[in-house]
């Protein structure tokens, strides 16, 4: 790894002291196009996830596409299991440990399982979505607390990505839309537990961006009345920007709850 960029242009082209978003699931989808937009803007971005290759592969894009920006110094990627609070735990000592602090979580990791009617939910995917989506968010979220009230000077953004399912469920996801409104309770019970040490704590719900998880959509997604309907998307960046928009407010200021989604997708009036 190299060593750590004391500074980095910002993304009018002035010097800065470079700030670090750490990005759950940041090999793919919204987690990706974050990390490339954060990296474009100037900041440090530790990448976490799974799958080191795929974490690697981002890093290796935005190289590409900004050769001479010091992509690598500006990365750290670190291989992580969020279901896991001695993984956790270690992901944010090296997030610290190469950058100095963490500014900003973006708590972005989560799964799908299979969409099916609740009595057909196995409890091996209860589990899975209750540890990934819920579980996970809350270690991450209770590291970045760890790690944000001890650095100086003291406090940081915590972004949870709740997904407007964290407002209105789609049919046969009661395991995604459980832990999902699960994920409002736990932003705004940490924003208000944050105050106290300049701990800023949001939620962003986005609605059909396009990425992996949506491509089903093109071939026609289950409504409310039981028939199928193509969605329209939205391109992810979008979603991307929206995250850096929140993540740069002074932390003076903060979005408790934003929604941004594909305008004509049928969600205002779902159901």
């Amino acid at each position: 790894m190299s060593d750590v960029l004391s500074s980095s242009p910002s993304s009018c082209g002035s010097p800065r002291v470079s700030r670090t978003v750490l990005i759950t699931g940041a090999g793919s989808g919204i987690g990706r196009a974050c990390t490339l937009t954060f990296l474009r803007a100037g900041w440090s971005v530790v990448l976490a996830g799974r799958r080191l290759e795929r974490l690697q592969a981002v890093i290796d894009e935005a190289e590409a596409a900004q050769p001479e920006a010091g992509v690598r110094e500006r990365t750290l990627a670190v291989p992580t299991d969020v279901t896991d609070e001695v993984a956790v735990a270690a992901l944010f000592a090296a997030a610290s440990a190469r950058f100095g602090r963490v500014d900003v979580l973006f708590n972005n990791a989560g799964i799908f399982t299979q969409g099916v009617s609740i009595e057909d939910v196995t409890l091996a995917d209860w589990q899975r979505s209750v540890d990934t989506n819920l579980t996970g968010m809350f270690l991450c979220t209770r590291e970045a607390f760890r790690t944000m009230k001890a650095q100086a000077p003291q406090g940081g953004r915590i972004i949870h990505n709740g997904s407007i399912s964290a407002q209105v469920p789609r049919p046969g996801s009661v395991a995604y839309a459980a832990t999902k409104h699960a994920i409002t309770g736990l932003t705004k019970t940490a924003a208000l537990d944050g105050r106290a040490w300049n701990i800023a704590v949001g939620q962003i719900d986005i609605g059909n961006a396009a990425s992996d998880m949506t491509t089903a959509m093109s071939a026609g997604i289950r409504q409310a009345d039981g028939s199928l309907k193509v969605e329209p998307v939205m391109d992810v960046q979008h979603a991307a920007d929206a995250v850096l928009q929140m993540a740069a407010l002074p932390l003076s200021a903060n979005v408790l709850q934003m929604t941004v989604m594909a305008s004509a997708m049928p969600f205002v009036g779902r159901g």
